[in-house]
């Protein structure tokens, strides 16, 4: 499918560009505020989260070091998967916040805060894009969140199919799927 193919297939625009971009300054203002006079350090989940930690991070006022984790996961059984991430950052007594673009059911966004304050973090914090609540199967809210969806499958944003669609400036879903 190509990129022109992801934008006809998901032609059903959930989230403007212009409502992102408004909420990712909203988002960032309330983290700046949250972490003033400290130095940030903003892990990012790599591959869905690049384009909302790029913007998010470009409009932060205070200082900020960013880092960036690719989660990986490998099934041990029928019912057991591992996840693991790379590379390990380096956070010890540092105040951290996780960028995600989408939180669906909670356990890899667990798995990594919980891991990151093992390393000895200072704070951590969960910032994500979209927050799919009907999904979650741990009892995890993000300190920050840009929109609640409720849409089986979206691309844009960083999202893609899996890797087509990433480019697009908004959110949409296919057009024949249920609405929000």
């Amino acid at each position: 499918m190509s990129t022109q193919g992801a934008a006809l297939e998901y032609s059903r625009v959930l989230i403007s560009s212009e409502q992102i971009q408004k909420r990712v300054a909203e988002l960032a203002n309330q983290i700046s505020a949250d972490f003033k006079e400290k130095t940030i350090y903003v892990v990012g989940v790599m591959e869905n989260g690049f384009m909302f930690m790029a913007d998010l991070v470009r409009e932060i006022h205070i200082p900020v070091v960013c880092q960036f984790v690719k989660a990986e996961f490998k099934e041990t059984n029928t019912t057991t998967t591992e996840i693991f991430f790379s590379p390990e950052a380096d956070v010890k007594g540092q105040h951290v916040l996780l960028v995600e673009a989408l939180v669906q059911s909670g356990v890899t966004s667990e798995f990594l805060m919980g891991n990151i304050m093992a390393r000895g973090a200072a704070s951590v914090k969960l910032a994500a894009f979209l927050d799919k609540q009907s999904s979650r199967r741990v009892p995890l809210q993000p300190d920050y969140f840009g929109f609640l969806i409720s849409e089986s499958f979206v691309v844009g944003y960083g999202l893609g199919t899996p890797h087509l669609g990433r480019n697009l400036p908004y959110i949409a879903a296919k057009q024949d799927s249920a609405r929000i």
